[in-house]
Formats: structure tokens, C-alpha cells, sequence
């Protein structure tokens, strides 16, 4: 079938050709988010999950929908290593530089810049945070120092002038996992107090699964003050959707059996759904696409995901990490017990409990109860199979106190 016509776009964050299973989230976010406009209240979003599952693509969608509603979508997203005043500093300058651009004149936008100014200072305590600002800092204002003082002196500034505009400001952050748990209680810290003054500021957030544990750390009342929306595979109605509707858009068919065959092999992982719907056509002569066409697009769609999706992410890790995560592979698709992937390895839980810390900074495991460990990246523990398949060689004998432990 035609390549250029194929509807089916695999990628970090592309919108898919059909958000088949969301749109009732996408409904109660935005009726949130015009509650806090309104001044009504209404808590901040997290969307948390596994890693394919449509996070990012779900806040690209929220964003669309902010902006066609005339509220600014402050859009950030947090890697790794870097200082939460850097991230949010030169995204919220340049959303306010847009409110002021707008038709009604006031002063609130220019005492959200001068506290951005004040809020610079802190460039002394995070050396990665440099911003350039026209304007004088207002004294008093945001400019302590101290982050969990100065940020709520800008949302508070911020909310101020959203409200002034009638409209509403809406931070938009991605892997939020990334943010330093004390910079994260600052982050909850701003919203709280700007909640309380019903302001029209907030969060929509996304992350992997130890971003709820790591709020609750932060602040005991994060719960209350946002609503977490766990995201997971699509159900097979929805999934089925996902796939048989693009093919339809195109004046072309599935058969019932080459839906169910994707659905299948993808347990229905919004991102595998694209990969397999992009192979499934690539590899079809003609239309209807056919569960025998399914079969051979497998191979292809497995080695694009192989190199992209799973490599890039194996890439990133040390020798004693990438064992570690072989060992778990050999256990199954997890969670795992972490005595289990010791007997694996063949040595004492303590030894690779800094190799298990370091995957979860990494946001590759996350742990869904105490002492368990799971993947964040689906069907990983079938690629670690496939990319180091000799299981003996990748596990160490029981050391003993003279020899050297990973």
C-alpha cells in the first residue's frame, strides 16, 4: 500500500492519527482547568504511567485545547540533571511576554516580570539557571533566595496577572520524575498558596509511576491538592479503534483478525499500536490489510523498536546495569520481588541495591510496593532477552567478602 498515505506515525510524542481510549481524560482535565479560570476550585493533573503509553501525546492534546480556549500553556520539559528555576524561568518569561502582548492593558503582567527578575537571583544557588530580563527587580519581591519562599512570590504574580488578563496561566511539564524532591516541594508549595487565593495558575504534569511517591515525599497534602490520573495500555475496544479507524480514514480496511493480531502483540501500548499499524501497511500489497500481513510486519516492527525505542534507553546504561536488568528479564515481565533478582545475579540483596537505585534515577524500574521492582518501559524484558540472550554470562557468582561486588 501506498507509503505516503500510511496514517500511522511512531515517535516521541507525535499525536496519533486517532486518541482512541482518552478523550473522557481529556474531557475532565479541561473542565478543571476552566474551573481555575472561573476562580472555582479545582485540582492540578498529573498523568503518571509506564513509558509508551501516551503521556507526552496527551499534554500535547491538553495544550491544543488550552490554547484554542485563549489560556497560555507554559510548556516544559524536564531532563535530566537540570535545576527546576532553569527549566520553569525561560518558558514562563516568554508566556508572559505573550500576555502582555494581548489587547487589554494592565500592570500585572509587568509584577510577574519584575518578580521573574527577583526570582533570577537564584541563578547564585542553581549555576544552570541564567535568564536575561528587561526589567528591574521589584525589591522584596521574589528575590530571597530562598526557593520555596521566592517561587510562591512568582505564582502568586503570575496567577495575578492571569487573572487581570481573565484568563489562565497553565504550567505544562514533562518527565516531572526528573525534579529534585526538594524543588518539587518548593513547585507544590507555589501551587498550594496560589490555590488558596484562587488564583488562575496550575499544573498539568506527566511522569513516570515513582512520581507519585516522590510527590507524596515532597508534601504530604500533594494528594489533595492534585488529581492523579494513571494512564495504561488502551482496553481492546479502544485499541482496536486506534488501529482500524486511521485505516479507515484512508478509504482502505483491516480485517477483524489482523486488529486482533495487533492488539495482541502489543497488549495495547499506544505506542506499539503505531509501530505495528505502520509495518502492518508498510508490508500489505493491497487492501484489506490481513492478519497474514500482520505476521510478516512482527519481525520489522520489533527490530525498529529494538533500535529505537528499547536501544536508546539501553545505551544509557553501565555493564552492572544492564545484569541487573537481564536478571529481572529472566523473571519475567515483573514486578519482582529484589531478593529474587539477587538469587538471579547469585549475590546478596545489599551488593546491587546501588545498581537497583540507580535504574530508578534513571527511570528505568520503579517500584510499585516496598521491596518489588518493575520495569517503566513495556515488553523491555523481552528486548533484554533478545539483546543479551545468554543469561550465564550476564550473571556473577555469589561473591564473597574479598572479592569485589558491583
Amino acid at each position: 500500500m501506498d507509503p505516503r498515505r500510511n496514517p500511522f506515525a511512531p515517535g516521541a510524542g507525535t499525536p496519533p492519527p486517532e486518541l482512541a481510549g482518552r478523550e473522557p481524560l481529556l474531557e475532565r482535565t479541561l473542565i478543571a482547568l476552566d474551573r481555575i479560570r472561573a476562580g472555582r476550585p479545582a485540582r492540578s493533573t498529573i498523568f503518571y504511567g509506564l513509558r509508551g503509553v501516551g503521556k507526552t501525546v496527551l499534554l500535547g492534546a491538553v495544550r491544543e485545547a488550552v490554547e484554542a480556549e485563549r489560556m497560555l500553556a507554559v510548556t516544559i520539559e524536564a531532563p535530566e540533571n537540570r535545576s527546576l528555576p532553569a527549566l520553569i524561568a525561560p518558558s514562563l518569561r516568554a508566556g508572559l511576554l505573550r500576555l502582555d502582548r494581548t489587547a487589554r492593558a494592565g500592570a500585572g503582567v509587568k509584577h510577574a516580570l519584575r518578580a521573574l527578575a527577583g526570582f533570577a537571583k537564584l541563578k547564585l544557588k542553581y549555576d544552570d539557571f541564567e535568564i536575561a530580563l528587561d526589567l528591574e527587580p521589584e525589591p522584596g519581591l521574589a528575590d530571597s533566595g530562598d526557593l520555596d519562599l521566592d517561587l510562591a512570590d512568582l505564582m502568586v504574580a503570575v496567577g495575578e496577572a492571569a487573572r487581570e488578563r481573565e484568563t489562565a496561566v497553565v504550567l505544562m511539564i514533562d518527565e516531572l520524575q526528573y525534579v529534585a524532591e526538594e524543588q518539587l516541594a518548593a513547585l507544590i508549595s507555589a501551587l498550594h498558596r496560589a490555590n488558596q487565593l484562587r488564583l488562575p495558575v496550575t499544573l498539568v504534569g506527566a511522569g513516570l509511576p515513582q512520581l507519585l511517591g516522590q510527590m507524596g515525599r515532597a508534601k504530604s497534602y500533594a494528594e489533595r491538592l492534585f488529581e492523579f490520573v494513571s494512564l495504561g495500555p488502551l482496553d481492546e475496544a479502544a485499541a482496536a479503534a486506534a488501529i482500524r479507524i486511521p485505516v479507515e480514514r484512508e478509504e482502505e480496511a483491516i480485517t477483524p483478525e489482523a486488529v486482533t493480531a495487533i492488539v495482541g502483540d502489543t497488549q495495547g501500548y499506544p505506542y506499539f499500536l503505531q509501530e505495528w499499524g505502520k509495518h502492518s501497511w508498510e508490508v500489505a500489497d493491497a487492501s484489506p490489510i490481513t492478519a497474514a500481513d500482520v505476521d510478516m510486519a512482527r519481525a520489522a516492527a520489533l527490530a525498529e523498536l529494538d533500535a529505537s525505542f528499547f536501544r536508546v534507553r539501553f545505551d544509557r546504561l553501565t555493564p552492572a546495569e544492564k545484569r541487573y536488568l537481564r536478571a529481572m528479564a529472566a523473571l519475567g515481565p515483573g514486578p519482582h520481588r529484589s531478593g529474587d533478582v539477587a538469587d538471579q545475579l547469585k549475590v546478596k540483596v545489599s551488593s546491587v541495591a546501588p545498581t537497583r537505585n540507580s535504574l530508578i534515577a534513571k527511570g528505568m524500574l520503579f517500584s510499585p510496593a516496598h521491596g518489588d521492582t518493575a520495569f517503566t518501559v513495556p515488553l523491555f524484558d523481552q528486548f533484554m532477552q533478545r539483546v543479551m540472550p545468554d543469561t550465564q554470562k550476564n550473571c556473577r557468582r555469589r561473591t564473597t567478602p574479598s572479592q569485589p561486588r558491583d
